[in-house]
């Protein structure tokens, strides 16, 4: 079982706001070096312990499809300091940074799409507890306590725990922030229940 607590208190949460884009900012120490978590998130035999199955040509320039997830482009591949993608569409922006500190790596994560497609602040909660989740089994399979079947564990009751208090500290963390409304919150932290912790 996982410290349900330890490790939603592991991860740093942000949102932006302008007059164009809505930004998610999520970032989490691991306690390896920037190599071995650039190697973790780029390889596809690693990403597929922890995350999916990924195909594709991973080089700049080169597509990608993570199975059951999203495809995008990759393009700025700086190893091991910088990735940015497209994911899930052409204005779907992630940029990953790793800034390494002695033995540990921070993993940063930007998250940008058009304001017109997260509508406020609140959109962050139909994607924040994916990225949560992703930070999650990051730290198991770093850690060596990855599930056989990462796809398998989204399901279960203990991961759905995890979700329901994610998808409430991103709901904090749009409050917190101010690009939200009370009303638009409280629906976006509805349809992220929803989705992310049906059985809780």
């Amino acid at each position: 079982m996982i410290d349900i607590m330890k490790e939603i208190d592991a991860i740093r949460r942000g949102v932006r706001r302008d007059e164009k884009n809505v930004t998610v900012t999520i970032d989490r120490t691991y306690p390896t070096g920037a190599e071995d978590v650039w190697d973790a998130i780029t390889t596809p035999e690693r990403v597929a312990r922890w995350f999916a199955p990924l195909s594709g040509d991973l080089r700049e320039g080169g597509e990608f499809q993570v199975e059951g997830n999203a495809s995008g482009q990759i393009l700025k591949c700086d190893r091991p300091h910088l990735l940015r993608m497209t994911y899930g569409g052409p204005t779907s922006i992630v940029e990953l940074r790793l800034v390494p500190d002695g033995e540990s790596t921070t993993l940063e994560i930007e998250h940008t799409v058009p304001l017109a497609m997260a509508q406020s602040g609140a959109g962050a909660l139909w994607v924040g507890p994916g990225w949560d989740g992703g930070f999650l089994m990051l730290a198991l399979y770093l850690r060596g306590e990855a599930p056989d079947d990462p796809v398998a564990a989204e399901g279960t009751l203990e991961r759905q725990q995890f979700n329901a208090k994610s998808a409430r500290a991103w709901a904090d963390a749009v409050t917190a922030s101010g690009t939200a409304t009370d009303e638009e919150i409280a629906a976006g932290l509805q349809v992220a229940l929803q989705q992310f912790a049906p059985e809780v």
